[in-house]
């Protein structure tokens, strides 16, 4: 069976293993199911989210020009620090920006491999750690916009880092880490105006991802450079698809790249 669509971030269900769906305009794939199965992967053509033109994807899905100009690909994304929606001050679009920035946000730890700090709006708990491929996380402080937040993370990323290593994630190298402990370890690192906001109470929530087999050496597949490919699928975590022989793809990294899908 084939399936043609452009690609965009898999959504995501918690159940007792993470349930993943690739959600194209006319299809919807329940990768979960095709595990163990033949999947090629054949890249057609660009397609941009926003524009929906055949131009070349810079990055999140959309051309070079898009990106230039959208609010949702502001600097404040990246860097949560540098947002000034609570000041009144206009980025890109404010009125856009007070609605993303001016609601709670949740800093956290995550382990998929190493200890990280990060930042997400609550609305994606548990969304933001899934896509991370985190196998367990932890509430930190909750807070009533972006910039708050950002500092918090500023000044905890000196204390534990705010990477993920993805190759050790993927290779499920995981540390036996007790977050509540490391938590509390952090807590006179939180900036005073943040220091109200702390979560003592919140517990660890684990994760399990649907992956059947790990890759002992990681092989990346770009569609730039490798436009087809055909493996059998053993797992799926993150936004990354696991296949039989190391091979491992990005999905969100391919945003906005129409394929066609072979399944079976």
């Amino acid at each position: 069976m084939t399936y043609e669509g452009v690609l965009t971030k898999m959504k995501t269900e918690l159940t007792d293993s993470v349930q993943y769906y690739l959600l194209f305009e006319q299809d919807f794939i329940n990768m979960n199911q095709v595990i163990n199965k033949k999947l090629s992967i054949n890249f057609l053509h660009y397609f941009c989210l926003n524009c929906k033109k055949e131009k070349k994807i810079f990055t999140n899905g959309v051309c070079y020009q898009c990106f230039s100009v959208l609010p949702e690909m502001g600097d404040w994304v990246m860097r949560p620090e540098l947002s000034k929606a609570h000041l009144g001050i206009a980025d890109r679009d404010l009125d856009y920006e007070q609605k993303a920035q001016l609601q709670p946000h949740i800093v956290y730890l995550a382990n998929s491999s190493n200890v990280k700090v990060g930042v997400t709006r609550k609305s994606q708990i548990p969304t933001r750690w899934i896509d991370q491929g985190a196998h367990e996380a932890i509430e930190i402080v909750e807070v009533p916009n972006r910039y708050l937040a950002g500092i918090t993370e500023v000044a905890l990323k000196d204390h534990v880092s705010d990477k993920t290593n993805w190759r050790k994630m993927l290779t499920n190298d995981l540390k036996d880490l007790d977050l509540a402990e490391i938590k509390e370890s952090l807590k006179p690192y939180i900036p005073q105006e943040v220091q109200e906001y702390y979560l003592p109470a919140s517990k660890e929530l684990e994760l399990k991802f649907p992956v059947e087999q790990y890759p002992e050496k990681i092989k990346t597949l770009n569609l730039v450079k490798n436009p087809f490919y055909e493996g059998v699928l053993k797992g799926i975590k993150g936004q990354y698809l696991i296949f039989e022989d190391g091979v491992v793809f990005n999905v969100r990294k391919h945003e906005g790249f129409l394929v066609a899908l072979g399944i079976g």
